[in-house]
């Protein structure tokens, strides 16, 4: 208990009860003994979430539920407990959420596929609203396969039913885990885990007729088969597959593409139409590589790059008021973490595109507080070596 009080955030938002990390530590030793006896005994109450919403690339709105500072506690507590016994069974195919692993690991594990089967047929797979539609009784079922503790049970079962409080009503939750509690993401991957993972491996693998490979992050995941008769078989057995659980493919996102090597047989003159796909953020497509051939390359998706810029362009237009050195340290920051997450073997050209566009905004906005049309070129040159920009760096490749 008292190492998952380390691990938990600090600076996270309040519950509820509104009690913050600091308040908690005030009588910590006693807090963590009676949230133990109370968890233990079969006393604990689990609060509803405090939900809240932040927007989406789409323009709708993602609820987010937000537990108590002790309910974060717990819940990483009893997820210490879990993890390393999932571990066991987890398949390599997952990604999301595990000790060692990353989205980096996932996009980097697909690239290689693509390139080892020389490209083939995607199913992109899209969940309408997975964590609000996670069946509890199904999901307690899965647990108490691997799980006999009756008190670890209880408490997940507690923290199923909590509901959530929004604008001061409450409202029961029949099905789904919220986003944002400490153990969702563990329990939504023990939920595909038997839903996606296990069904591919055991059973669809051994009927194909070419190779077919599984690549899966939380509820983002593609299928890449080598023969188009495989694709478009598991495409259309997918839905009643995924509803036996209570889950729901988008009928739009949940599509086909044709991935194959732009050189397989074609007509003279015939231009190669390989088709793309996202994954995770970046958009996988066939290029040319600098010595002539072909490879699968990544880029920052369009949505991906245009929700980055616009969130920049609200900042500087909000802060436009700040010292010029606070708003300079702010944008290094979001240039840092932009690059840190899509700075990968082929993006140069989007990240490089994307600090020239941040700069360009960030001119804007402070020749607006200046008064002027635009500060002139010449002039911004010698601000910029006064306050420079992170350079876009790619990161160096790693797949774990």
């Amino acid at each position: 208990m008292m190492e998952a009080y380390r691990r938990t955030r600090k600076d996270g938002a309040t519950g509820i009860d509104r009690q913050t990390a600091v308040e908690f530590a005030e009588k910590l030793e006693d807090n963590i003994r009676e949230l133990l006896e109370l968890a233990k005994s079969g006393r604990y109450q689990a609060p509803p979430v405090r939900r809240v919403y932040i927007p989406k690339a789409n323009g709708k709105q993602r609820p987010i539920g937000i537990p108590t500072f002790a309910d974060k506690v717990l819940q990483r507590a009893v997820a210490m407990v879990l993890e390393p016994i999932y571990e066991e069974d987890f398949l390599p195919c997952s990604f999301g959420f595990r000790p060692g692993r990353s989205a980096h690991g996932a996009v980097a594990a697909l690239w290689q596929q693509a390139m080892d089967y020389q490209g083939g047929w995607v199913v992109e797979l899209d969940i309408e609203g997975y964590f609000d539609s996670i069946d509890h009784g199904e999901l307690r079922k899965m647990l108490s396969q691997r799980i006999r503790d009756g008190v670890v049970l209880r408490l997940i079962g507690k923290w199923l039913k909590a509901g959530v409080m929004e604008a001061g009503r409450f409202h029961r939750s029949e099905l789904g885990s919220p986003q944002g509690g400490v153990i969702s993401p563990l329990l939504a991957n023990v939920y595909l885990h038997e839903v996606l993972d296990r069904w591919f491996e055991n059973v669809v693998r051994p009927r194909l007729r070419g190779r077919g490979t599984l690549i899966r992050y939380a509820d983002d995941a593609v299928l890449l088969f080598k023969c188009e008769e495989d694709a478009r078989r598991v495409l259309s057995v997918l839905p009643q597959r995924f509803g036996k659980f209570g889950l729901k493919l988008h009928p739009e996102k949940t599509r086909l593409v044709d991935f194959q090597y732009p050189l397989r047989a074609r007509k003279p003159g015939e231009t190669p139409d390989s088709g793309t796909f996202r994954f995770l953020g970046f958009t996988h497509y066939w290029a040319r590589t600098r010595k002539g051939g072909w490879a699968v390359k990544r880029k920052t998706a369009p949505d991906r790059f245009s929700r980055s810029m616009v969130a920049v362009k609200q900042w500087c237009w909000r802060n436009r008021h700040r010292p010029v050195r606070e708003q300079w340290k702010v944008l290094c920051q979001k240039l840092r973490g932009h690059f840190g997450y899509y700075g990968i073997t082929g993006n140069s050209a989007a990240l490089r595109r994307f600090r020239f566009q941040v700069l360009r905004t960030w001119h804007k906005w402070l020749s607006r507080r200046s008064g002027r049309a635009n500060i002139p070129w010449e002039q911004w040159a010698r601000f910029e070596e006064r306050y420079p920009l992170p350079p876009a760096r790619v990161r160096p490749p790693a797949i774990k």
